[in-house]
């Protein structure tokens, strides 16, 4: 399952995705934002949809806010999340394959539509290596989480 949560400086390029997504045959839950309120934060989104990844190996999360910067950090402070915010389609294959990222966030407004479409293609696209160093990097992060 893809989770979609989005700000009111991401819900454009959310609802544009969503499209796509349907297009593909993609199965997904949009958490919100379901109007454009110019006051609502990025937080609450990204918990939404961090607790939801988090919950779920196999679940997948794009958040969308204006520099990507808030989401991404906000997400990250759920134990289980491995966000990251996509610069471009090989970063986010490299970010799935060595380090299993699990959310893939967009800065709305520093990315095309294009560039967003084919970051989102290589996230849900690419696997997890399952490489023993990478495994025990992910084990290392959740040393850190645990003691946090």
């Amino acid at each position: 399952m893809i989770y979609l949560g989005a700000d009111h400086r991401g819900f454009e390029l959310k609802e544009k995705v969503k499209d796509w997504l349907d297009e593909r045959g993609f199965e997904y839950v949009d958490e919100g934002a379901y109007e454009l309120d110019k006051s609502d934060d990025y937080t609450l989104y990204a918990e939404k949809v961090g607790v939801l990844v988090a919950d779920n190996e196999a679940a997948r999360g794009i958040l969308i806010c204006g520099s990507g910067v808030g989401a991404d950090i906000a997400a990250n402070k759920i134990d289980g999340v491995r966000a990251a915010v996509g610069k471009n389609k090989e970063q986010i294959e490299a970010g799935r394959r060595d380090d299993n990222m699990n959310i893939l966030v967009l800065a709305a407004d520093y990315t095309e539509e294009k560039e967003a479409k084919e970051m989102i293609e290589g996230f849900l696209n690419t696997k997890f290596s399952g490489k023993e160093r990478h495994k025990r990097r992910l084990e290392e992060i959740k040393r850190v989480e645990a003691n946090n």
